[in-house]
């Protein structure tokens, strides 16, 4: 039996691509280990599958000032030796990891104990973390063809993103049924993220009375983002946040609204969704949200809206026009070669494993 250590954290979108590892993962009959840190939600969301979890000390590396950032590198070198030691103990097979600034120890102790590594970076950029972890790597994986010129050419495989396979599985009737939706009319299910989106919520909420003469909305609005008084409008429905259900709306949905991370794009891709992306501004983030939504649009799979430039006006053209023309976008996405993530992911961690 070969032994892999999966590492990622600091947010759900470091840790989902490796839960959607894990079943093909079983199937070959690895050993699964998880290094996160002590307290951060991978550690709430591998635990509660069962998978047995380490904790690390970890550290965040700035771009700005603060007065951590005096403090936070003793707590990686710590998390280093915490990591050596586990690895030591464990002696996987392979390291995957997925990104997070808990990786970095990870990554260095398992390349200082000769341990193959294999880097999957989302984003169009690669982020800050798996940047200092990129020498330590062996294979790099990586979501967008324009991210291959940023990677050392003997590393870099494009493959997509892993996704969560139960997303596939989804039952139409089922949500139609929960929903009290009809069949007549399609519908358009808005994702702002587990947090919502105000500038999204806001221009949505302005257009409802225009939009659901000609659509169904499902709107997942973020938690404590509900606008009771919007509940007796038919055809109309308003979550905080869902997650068994999420298939099955998916399912239903024949246009996606949603910002433009990197794993929701990637899902939206796999289920061959026409959908709006309104990125994150650069205000607001690093800017990968921007790139990710340029390189879907140049590649076909999607419209984009900007933030500033969304008015209800642009915002219900830019619905009708997606909606239109549908059948181009899903043609698009069904010609992509990074439908097979995970069988190529897989592929080589078992390449490198050996």
């Amino acid at each position: 039996m070969k032994r892999i250590v999966l590492t990622g954290g600091g947010t759900a979108g470091h840790v989902t691509p490796n839960i959607a590892l894990l079943p093909r993962l079983k199937e070959l009959d690895y050993d699964i280990h998880y290094i996160g840190s002590y307290n951060g939600i991978e550690k709430e969301l591998i635990e509660s599958i069962g998978i047995p979890y380490h904790g690390i000390s970890s550290g965040k590396f700035r771009r700005y000032f603060s007065i951590k950032n005096f403090t936070d590198p003793f707590r990686v070198l710590r998390g280093i030796k915490e990591a050596k030691r586990l690895i030591r103990i464990l002696n996987p097979d392979v390291v995957f990891s997925k990104g997070g600034f808990v990786t970095v120890p990870v990554v260095r102790a398992a390349k200082a104990l000769k341990k193959p590594v294999v880097i999957h970076e989302s984003d169009m950029t690669p982020g800050l973390a798996n940047k200092i972890a990129l020498s330590s790597a062996t294979k790099v994986c990586c979501n967008f063809p324009e991210t291959l010129a940023l990677l050392p050419k003997d590393k870099a495989v494009l493959t997509g993103s892993p996704i969560r396979q139960e997303l596939l599985r989804g039952d139409k009737m089922k949500a139609m049924n929960l929903l009290s939706f009809s069949p007549a009319k399609p519908v358009i299910l808005i994702i702002g993220g587990s947090l919502g989106a105000n500038a999204i919520n806001e221009s949505i909420r302005q257009i409802l009375p225009t939009l659901v003469k000609d659509y169904q909305v499902i709107h997942l609005c973020g938690k404590g983002n509900l606008d009771p008084s919007l509940d007796h409008i038919e055809g109309y429905m308003q979550f905080e946040y869902i997650k068994e259900e999420l298939k099955d709306f998916f399912a239903l949905s024949d246009i996606v609204i949603s910002r433009a991370g990197a794993n929701a794009i990637c899902e939206l891709l796999a289920l061959h969704k026409p959908n709006l992306l309104i990125p994150l501004p650069a205000k607001s983030s690093r800017g990968d949200q921007l790139l990710n939504a340029a390189s879907f649009e140049r590649q076909g799979f999607s419209m984009v809206l900007q933030e500033e430039d969304m008015t209800n006006k642009s915002l219900l053209n830019a619905i009708n026009t997606l909606y239109q023309n549908k059948d181009t976008y899903v043609e698009n996405m069904t010609k992509s070669e990074q439908q097979n993530s995970i069988d190529t992911i897989i592929d080589i961690i078992e390449k490198v494993s050996n």
